[in-house]
């Protein structure tokens, strides 16, 4: 099992910076393959922000490239958003998500954090 904790939302005005941080525990942690952000604005779905891969392959949203930045240390266990010239459309509760491969198959284990609220005013 995994678990995940966040932290980092707040409130901040439009052009504001964020880091958001996530840390994974529990017995198959070391297992995790990819982690990343996803994020899920009111009355709307939840959507990829970026992952990242054991192998240092990183996916971003169109609406973050070259604002967001990803990263992650696998011997801690965890993941950080950088989120740069935040806009209001970046207004959402950010999840932390982590996936362990399955065998061939089956679908890979999903975890999730509970959430972090990022608020951007204009």
């Amino acid at each position: 099992q995994v678990q995940l904790a966040e932290s980092g939302g707040a409130s901040v005005q439009t052009g504001g910076s964020l880091r958001l941080s996530c840390a994974a525990s529990g017995s198959s942690r070391f297992s995790i393959n990819v982690m990343g952000w996803f994020r899920q604005a009111p009355g709307k779905q939840r959507t990829l922000v970026a992952s990242l891969t054991n192998g240092g392959h990183t996916t971003y949203a169109d609406s973050v490239q070259g604002r967001f930045a990803i990263s992650r240390d696998n011997a801690k266990g965890t993941v950080e958003l950088q989120m740069n010239s935040l806009k209001p459309d970046d207004t959402a509760v950010y999840y932390c998500h982590a996936s362990i491969p399955a065998p061939r198959g089956h679908v890979d284990w999903s975890y999730w954090g509970q959430g972090t609220q990022v608020n951007v005013s204009s």
